[in-house]
């Protein structure tokens, strides 16, 4: 049985509390690493990393931040391993759990996360999958909490597909008493039973939920505007259809001029310049998308240290 304490599987999985801390320890990494003051609490500890989709920002801070704590991380590469071909996924799993301290896996199926995590035995640190980015969500509570001091009570409006950094998002705001509003086509929209099973936790937390097709009037009240590629890893062959059916929801200057003047602007990158956000908004000064990608390295560093410190 897997503990989903002693993994970071699903943001769902993680008490409130257990969130608050993890963002409040990446701003103190983060602050320990400027300042000179980080020590070496990683001090010979390895993970294994098992990519089946591409990255630049994962892959790169969970490597960095590895050497800076003082452990090391293995990139395995999927095509020597084919994993569930050359060899089962519980062969694997056990195998490299008796090498290695943690696995951070970025993959299609969240079942693969969830089944090493069965198998291996140590803490598994789910990268992205198909279903759910996490990782992606503390770093982005990180920036939140840096800008504006506090989550509770922020309204967050993400224009797009309902995909997996939606998800993670709308558990986020579920989870930390903040304001999710979703903008976007009406067959992209995040799935109902999803919805209904975060009404509990807004209920508790004090934060809401809420889809709006128009988006001018979406982000009339954002705290931060958040977009994210229309044709996510896998999905390449709909990139034609999505860009006709997603162009009204661009994330523009016109758009962000019906927003809040102190509204700030992110993404998860790597942003379509010209498709989902224009050049405009990502290199204008409300845009902390490039703080975001900053704090992946501090928000992983926290994750790990939970989990492996």
């Amino acid at each position: 049985m897997v503990d989903p304490k002693k993994n970071f599987l699903r943001l769902m999985d993680w008490e409130p509390q257990a969130i608050r801390d993890v963002v409040d320890s990446a701003i103190d990494l983060k602050r320990s690493l400027k300042d000179g003051t980080a020590g070496f609490p990683l001090r010979g500890k390895t993970i294994g990393m098992y990519f089946e989709k591409q990255s630049l920002r994962t892959v790169t801070t969970f490597q960095v931040l590895m050497t800076q704590l003082g452990g090391q991380a293995i990139l395995l590469d999927p095509a020597s391993i084919s994993l569930g071909k050359r060899e089962s996924v519980a062969d694997v799993g056990r195998c490299l759990g008796r090498w290695v301290d943690g696995l951070v896996v970025r993959c299609f199926k969240q079942s693969l996360v969830e089944d090493l995590a069965e198998w291996s035995g140590i803490p598994v640190i789910n990268a992205l999958t198909d279903d759910s980015h996490p990782c992606q969500a503390i770093a982005l509570a990180q920036t939140m909490k840096e800008h504006f001091g506090s989550l509770e009570g922020r309204r967050l409006v993400f224009v797009g597909d309902g995909n997996n950094v939606a998800s993670s998002f709308a558990v986020l705001c579920a989870k930390l008493g903040m304001h999710f509003v979703h903008t976007g086509p009406e067959g992209y929209r995040l799935k109902p039973e999803f919805v209904a099973s975060l009404e509990p936790l807004f209920k508790v937390s004090g934060g809401s939920f809420a889809y709006e097709p128009n988006p001018k009037k979406a982000v009339a009240d954002a705290d931060l505007v958040y977009t994210d590629v229309w044709a996510s890893m896998g999905q390449e062959s709909e990139q034609d259809s999505r860009g006709k059916v997603f162009a009204p929801w661009q994330v523009n200057e016109e758009l962000m001029s019906h927003a809040p003047k102190n509204a700030l602007f992110s993404h998860c990158l790597p942003a379509h310049r010209g498709e989902e956000v224009t050049d405009g908004v990502v290199d204008a000064p409300y845009s902390v998308c490039f703080d975001e990608a900053e704090n992946r390295l501090h928000a992983h560093k926290a994750i790990v240290l939970k989990l492996l410190g």
